[in-house]
């Protein structure tokens, strides 16, 4: 049809964009993978990232179709692919969390690979099942709080994560990070009509090089060798298997469930974000080949659960419709079947790519407010807080750790400078407890009480099975823990907060009742 191309001027934007996102994570994947996890380069490219692509080919793919199958029927050209990939917080928690801790201990890098093989099998099976109840938990979670949460991640996970290393490394990266917010801000158009990510990455890439050729140590090319070769991806189902019984991958259930749920709350906040900007896509549909996508991964020896990515509004905005979501998956599976990405390190700079991401994230966060009712910006901002706590922890742990302790050791320290404890029970499910505040607060403004006490009595639920809130410091560190009344503090707080909602519900109609009664009188 005519009408509905695969693919317009603005899917080139939207293919590079993607295509940066998607290039950062596995060159992290790499960079990590060797320094952290011991894992050998080739073995990397051949089954990894390979794994990785198998993932990304399928899943760019089927959401082009989903964007199309949409458009035409809604009879709008317009309509812009959901993006796909691998996400950042995923590969950081798999690789810090789950990897790195089995090569510290047995000091094998092939255990720790099926051991992250192993979290990203039982993180897509979670995914799956995510699909049959995530209609229900999208019509009754409210907008703002779907935004809040999705809002609070990009903030601080990403942006500030991104905007600490444009500044770090300002000659390569600033430039090119701020081209692109002037070109997308004020939809300049650059000459021969080159895509701004094209520009801008171009000139972090020059002056990179610029810059290292004059005898500046701004950039340094990835030492790792490049042998020109084919990679075949190759399945793994029976070391995976084999793992599931024997496996040490159990023990790490902990971290491996609230990486699934992040993942399926991600997704639906994708969704709701998707749908604020005008694309609405069913849920089962999308989130069920969101999880097998993650299987399919783990099955070609991928550590890395693939997901609906955080970015739709962004990409819409530079005019992407759904073939750039086929352009990145081809491109990427034919990068990772001749292990590109390592050879892609000796020439660009992450840094040079780092400015789209800081647009993505900002967008979103923009998006929250913009796109809900004015009215309910106090619970967008409430819902805020959690991330905001969950990026604190992250500087703290990360600052202690750089000194030689643990943060069992310092955290009795800190005493009234700094409220550890209550930091790190922010960030025990942060992404729950970002939607439940939210959730909270904008049924108050409606004066929905009953409502708020029932999302209250969700969190007392929640906090007592230790989904959110509940930990224990250990010596490597936060380990979370699931089980019976295991943050009983916070579950009677919250019981208490339910009991103040139902009465405020009674109160409220009492108040009704007498102000229609009033008028009657009138």
């Amino acid at each position: 049809m005519k009408e509905y191309p695969w693919f317009v001027r603005g899917d080139l934007d939207g293919f590079l964009g993607l295509l940066t996102d998607n290039l950062l994570q596995l060159m992290v994947i790499i960079v990590l993978g060797v320094s952290v996890c011991g894992v050998d380069i080739d073995f990397l490219n051949g089954q990894i990232i390979t794994g990785a692509a198998v993932s990304l080919i399928v899943g760019n793919l089927f959401y082009a179709w989903q964007a199309r199958r949409v458009a035409i029927r809604t009879r709008n050209p317009n309509v812009t692919a959901l993006p796909y990939g691998v996400n950042t917080p995923t590969v950081i928690v798999f690789i810090f969390f789950i990897m790195m801790p089995v090569y510290q201990k047995t000091g094998d890098a092939f255990l720790a690979w099926k051991t992250g093989v192993f979290a990203c099998f039982i993180s897509g099976v979670f995914e799956v099942s995510g699909a049959f109840f995530g209609d229900w938990l999208r019509r009754n979670t409210p907008r703002c709080a779907m935004l809040s949460a999705l809002a609070g991640c990009s903030i601080s996970i990403i942006a500030m994560g991104f905007i600490f290393q444009i500044f770090a490394n300002p000659f390569i990266a600033f430039i090119p990070a701020f081209l692109l917010f002037a070109a997308y801000a004020a939809k300049l158009q650059f000459p021969f009509r080159l895509p701004a990510a094209v520009v801008a990455v171009f000139l972090g890439t020059v002056l990179a090089w610029v810059s290292r050729w004059a005898g500046y140590d701004f950039f340094t090319p990835s030492p790792e060798p490049y042998y020109f070769k084919f990679y075949f991806p190759v399945p793994v189902i029976g070391d995976l298997l084999g793992f599931l019984i024997d496996g040490e991958g159990w023990q790490y259930m902990s971290i491996i469930i609230p990486m699934a749920l992040f993942n399926i709350i991600g997704s639906l906040e994708n969704l709701e974000s998707a749908a604020a900007s005008g694309d609405c896509f069913e849920t089962k549909s999308s989130l069920l080949v969101n999880g097998c996508g993650s299987i399919l991964a783990s099955f070609f020896g991928s550590p890395f659960p693939t997901t609906i990515y955080i970015g739709h509004p962004g990409w819409k905005e530079m005019g992407a419709r759904y073939g750039y979501s086929i352009l990145n998956g081809v491109f990427i599976t034919g990068l990772a079947l001749i292990g590109g990405i390592t050879l892609i390190l000796k020439f660009i700079p992450i840094e040079a790519l780092l400015g789209i991401l800081l647009w993505i994230g900002l967008i979103i966060m923009s998006q929250a407010y913009q796109t809900t009712n004015q009215k309910y910006a106090l619970a967008v901002s409430v819902g805020l807080i959690p991330s905001i706590a969950a990026w604190a922890l992250l500087l703290i742990e990360t600052t202690v750790q750089k000194c030689g302790f643990s943060l069992t050791q310092v955290a009795p320290l800190f005493g009234d400078s700094l409220y550890i404890y209550g930091v790190i029970a922010l960030n025990q499910g942060y992404v729950l407890t970002s939607i439940l505040f939210a959730a909270i607060v904008a049924f108050c403004i409606d004066r929905e009480f009953l409502k708020a006490a029932a999302w209250s009595a969700g969190g007392m639920i929640l906090s007592f099975f230790g989904v959110i809130h509940a930990y224990t410091l250990t010596d490597r560190g936060i380990d979370t823990v699931y089980g019976f009344n295991k943050a009983p503090l916070f579950t009677l707080a919250y019981a208490g907060l339910m009991i103040v909602f139902i009465c405020f519900s009674f109160t409220n109609k009492n108040q009704n009742n007498k102000l229609n009664t009033e008028k009657v009188k009138i």
